[in-house]
């Protein structure tokens, strides 16, 4: 063996138990009793108060790089990633100039982040209009799958699938069995809204344009047979529909993010603009039933949806939610914020691993990722649910010092990140690129 870990606490398919994992050339070989007699160079000791996890997954992050450097950039990112537990990433394909939505752009990504990462990286495709026979190419070519809009992006270049676009590249994606995600907002039901007042700006996007919009990817779903995957749902009016679309037999899925499970929109002052984001953080009662639709399957998993920029385009001058760029940057701290909220309620570590890490690399298609199990690799988060801390933006590890979490207290700290066997929680660069054949 290169690595042992001996937890008293790990948690593995079979829930929280103690162990023994054993690692050889970056894959886990062995989980074993506690008392087992495997042996190592090096050997980590973890006792009960801290919990070995399998590194988390996150298949929601704007990395923005290349050609938005100053927002975000693949060091900076994978480096707030490995701080936070999270091994692997999946970058979106917009912010980024130019757009992933052909194969050479896809190639101009994977040379930007080439021997900058602290993480594994793969890369999400677009589906923008004018680019239908581009799918399969960015398909083969290695992504995992493919994000659309059904309104305006925030950006230009990336423009919005009408809904016949949309099911016309449902029908090309079915035909290799790809996935579409999608940002479900229907833009007919958004209105413009400037000023200082976070009801202003809640109301601007009411639940009514999500649920619109879920209805009617639920229905081109059923109809094309395709695999549709709902991003960062926040409206709780959606969520029997999502339910009763599985029921049907639907290929649907349904992601939240660590923001709408925390805050809750009686609280935000006028002019937060750290807060805003697209969809937007809705009332308390919301809140509590994406939690219960997390807790019953019905939304299947928790990422960040990282999405930063410059401390100028979230508009601090003057507290504009109409002028301010719609994004919260939470990668390094989604899982103590989800902890400090799961545990009030009665969840359970094991749920946690389950929602943020385990189902989002399932439904990525990631065969190596996410377990800690024979044949998986060898990342692991070394994680103190009972420590306590309050986020300080300017600690963070992302490029720009902005945080919906400033002064936020949370339960749970990541003590150590592992990746592939190495630790690299530190400044360490072995992220490695991820294709969808590879994973």
């Amino acid at each position: 063996m290169d690595l042992v870990f001996r937890a008293r606490r790990m948690i593995t398919p079979a829930g929280e138990v103690e162990g023994t994992v054993g690692v050889r050339e970056g894959r886990i070989v062995a989980v074993e009793p506690l008392n087992s007699d495997l042996d190592a160079e090096r050997v980590i000791e973890l006792g009960l108060h801290q919990v070995l996890l399998p590194g988390l997954v996150d298949t929601h992050v704007h990395v923005n790089d290349p050609g938005r450097t100053e927002w975000e950039t693949f060091r900076t990112a994978t480096r707030a990633a490995a701080a936070g537990g999270v091994t692997t990433l999946v970058d979106m394909p917009l912010n980024s100039l130019p757009p992933t939505v052909d194969a050479d752009a896809l190639e101009v990504k994977r040379k930007a982040a080439e021997g900058r990462l602290h993480v594994d990286v793969g890369f999400w495709g677009g589906a923008v209009p004018g680019n239908l026979a581009d799918l399969r190419d960015l398909h083969e070519a290695g992504v995992f799958g493919f994000k659309s809009f059904l309104l305006h992006s925030g950006v230009d270049e990336f423009g919005h699938l009408s809904f016949s676009e949309f099911e016309a590249a449902l029908r090309e994606i079915r035909k290799f069995d790809g996935l579409m995600i999608v940002h479900a907002e229907d833009g007919h039901a958004v209105k413009n809204a400037r000023g200082r007042k976070y009801a202003d700006f809640l109301a601007s996007r009411p639940r009514a344009a999500e649920n619109a919009a879920i209805t009617r990817v639920i229905d081109l779903a059923k109809r094309t047979g395709a695999r549709a995957h709902i991003l960062h749902l926040s409206s709780a009016d959606a969520i029997p529909m999502i339910a009763q679309a599985k029921a049907d037999g639907v290929r649907i899925t349904a992601e939240t993010c660590p923001h709408y499970l925390t805050f809750v929109a009686e609280e935000i002052p006028d002019g937060a603009t750290q807060f805003k984001c697209c969809p937007p953080i809705r009332e308390a009662t919301n809140r509590e039933a994406l939690w219960r639709a997390l807790a019953d399957g019905v939304i299947d998993y928790v990422v960040s949806d990282h999405s930063p920029s410059t401390r100028e385009l979230k508009r601090f001058d003057t507290g504009d939610f109409g002028e301010a760029w719609g994004g919260i940057s939470g990668l390094q701290v989604g899982l103590p914020a989800v902890w400090t909220q799961a545990r009030r309620r009665g969840h359970t570590v094991v749920d946690v691993v389950n929602w943020m890490a385990h189902r989002p690399a399932q439904v990525a298609g990631m065969r190596h990722k996410g377990r800690i199990e024979p044949g998986y690799d060898a990342d692991f988060c070394v994680f103190a649910p009972d420590e306590a801390f309050v986020v300080q933006a300017d600690q963070l590890h992302h490029r720009n010092p902005v945080s919906a979490y400033h002064g936020v207290p949370l339960a749970g700290r990541v003590i150590t990140t592992w990746l592939r066997g190495i630790r690299v929680t530190g400044d360490e660069l072995h992220g490695d690129l991820l294709g969808r054949e590879d994973a």
